[in-house]
């Protein structure tokens, strides 16, 4: 089952975030905390929305997401932060059904795309996300400046 997550999820969103973190070889990135999740989600506009994946009611997976903008289309996008099913729930299908839910997302709110990153290093993730027609922009290189 694929649900939208609520303040209550906090703490499997939590452990999914450092989990994905530990497959990502950043084990000691992860700063956030659970009240600051619950308190996130608990907001009158939260800064993202998460869709939770369940087998049985218990969370396995989560697909983490923000809108963005096209200026070029002078439309809504998605971002997608984070995709991750735990390693016991992989191959069941909760990855694919939670991409789903979100091209379904983009187009019933009219977006004019969904665009995430993957790791140059993790198959896995590129195959899955070339699947479903996705193409990497060779083009384009993410640039960050922390605010710290």
């Amino acid at each position: 089952m694929i649900r939208f997550a609520t303040p209550d999820d906090a703490a499997a969103i939590l452990r999914f975030i450092r989990e994905l973190a530990e497959y990502e070889k950043e084990p000691d990135a992860v700063e956030v905390d659970e009240a600051t999740l619950r308190s996130q989600l608990s907001a009158a506009r939260p800064p993202f929305e998460c869709l939770m994946a369940e087998k049985d009611g218990d969370p396995v997976g989560f697909a983490l997401f923000f809108p963005t903008y096209s200026t070029w289309r002078g439309k809504a996008g998605m971002w997608l932060e984070d995709l991750y099913v735990t390693p016991a729930a992989r191959g069941q299908g909760f990855g694919a059904a939670l991409f789903r839910r979100l091209g379904t997302l983009a187009t019933e709110r009219g977006y004019g795309r969904l665009e995430l990153t993957a790791l140059d290093w993790n198959e896995p993730a590129i195959e899955f996300y070339r699947r479903f027609g996705a193409q990497p922009m060779a083009e384009w290189t993410t640039w960050r400046i922390d605010l710290e």
